[in-house]
């Protein structure tokens, strides 16, 4: 199968996976264009997940949106190329009011997520600084915190815990060694959790709605 042949049938099948508007299909399209043109110069994502950028990227980040359906004021912490913020941002543009801040402190990235939220012209608001710095102005909290391969879990609690607040929800999509952080993380936290297993692979995405320090 030729490489064009296979993004599309690698694109068929996300889109099987998760369903989304005619709008945001399109959006998508532009987006996943766009990440192709600036991967030539910028490290976005690993080159070896190109050919299956539409399940490994795409739809394993187009699937947190059904884990918080009613939540309009989402952050992406280390937002790194765009995942899952912006698959999650072009599902948001269909939705009044709701808003996407992603939060990336590497320049380059934070340069092609200006670009993206400006060609798409969907909902987003780029921090383009430290994910503590953040926090300490950010001076809210959030309907949904996600962050994708970003840290371990005792660290991304701590970053996430000051947007915490009644019905937020973390989605942290996780590999096989999912229980062996929480056992670390429980050290340190009291953590109101549930797992559901990913549509795109053989991890679990932790849905933590509650934390407390020990």
């Amino acid at each position: 199968m030729s490489g064009d042949k296979a993004l599309a049938a690698d694109r068929e099948r996300a889109l099987k996976l998760i369903r989304v508007s005619r709008e945001t299909e399109s959006r998508l399209d532009r987006f996943v264009a766009l990440l192709n043109v600036w991967q030539k110069t910028t490290n976005l994502i690993s080159p070896a997940t190109l050919p299956e950028i539409w399940t490994r990227h795409v739809a394993d980040s187009l699937q947190l949106f059904s884990l918080a359906p009613d939540a309009k004021l989402w952050i992406d912490l280390g937002s790194g190329g765009g995942f899952p913020g912006i698959p999650l941002a072009c599902m948001l543009a269909d939705i009044p009011d709701a808003r996407m801040h992603l939060v990336e402190s590497n320049q380059k990235k934070a340069a092609f997520l200006r670009e993206a939220a400006r060609t798409l012209i969907i909902p987003v608001t780029l921090h383009a600084q430290r994910i503590e710095n953040f926090t300490e102005t950010f001076g809210g909290h959030a309907d949904a915190v996600t962050a994708r391969a970003l840290a371990p879990l005792v660290k991304l609690l701590a970053d996430a815990y000051p947007l915490l607040k009644a019905g937020t929800k973390f989605l942290f999509p996780k590999g096989q060694d999912v229980e062996a952080e929480l056992t670390e993380a429980s050290k340190y936290w009291t953590i109101g959790f549930e797992m559901v297993p990913s549509k795109t692979g053989g991890g679990q995405i932790l849905i933590v709605h509650s934390l407390a320090r020990k």
